[in-house]
């Protein structure tokens, strides 16, 4: 028995290719590349903590058009163009997840990115629904 796959889209936010910004398959989603694009202006920001706000909006839109939140993910995997720049990842990722009972599991790795981009992030997340 397969389950069935919703594409989920987000106002303000897509990829050049033909891809989805996440797909939910039953309880799971697997996010695309979520990068730090500006939702209005569609525009990449030059300073690395503008572009990181903006993957955690990106992050919360797709949770909520998906029907959950923050609380709902798994895992979060961050590249970063400067590995140097997990103390602003580390700083907003405690915002997001203050409690330190309950963080989704993180990966961080230094990447070698295009477009002006400092940052991108993909995550998992299951609803209990």
């Amino acid at each position: 028995m397969s389950l069935p796959r919703t594409s989920i889209e987000i106002e303000g936010f897509g990829h050049a290719n033909p891809i989805p910004a996440a797909c939910r398959m039953g309880p799971f989603l697997f996010s695309g590349v979520l990068t730090g694009r500006d939702p209005v202006t569609r525009e990449m920001p030059e300073r690395f903590g503008e572009q990181l706000a903006n993957v955690f909006a990106h992050a919360r839109s797709v949770l909520a058009a998906a029907g959950g939140s923050l609380d709902d993910v798994a895992k979060m995997t961050f590249w970063l163009a400067d590995y140097r720049d997990r103390n602003e990842l580390n700083r907003l990722w405690l915002e997001a997840f203050p409690d330190a009972a309950s963080r989704p599991a993180r990966q961080a790795m230094s990447a070698l990115l295009d477009g002006g981009a400092l940052v991108h992030c993909d995550l998992v997340a299951v609803f209990g629904d």
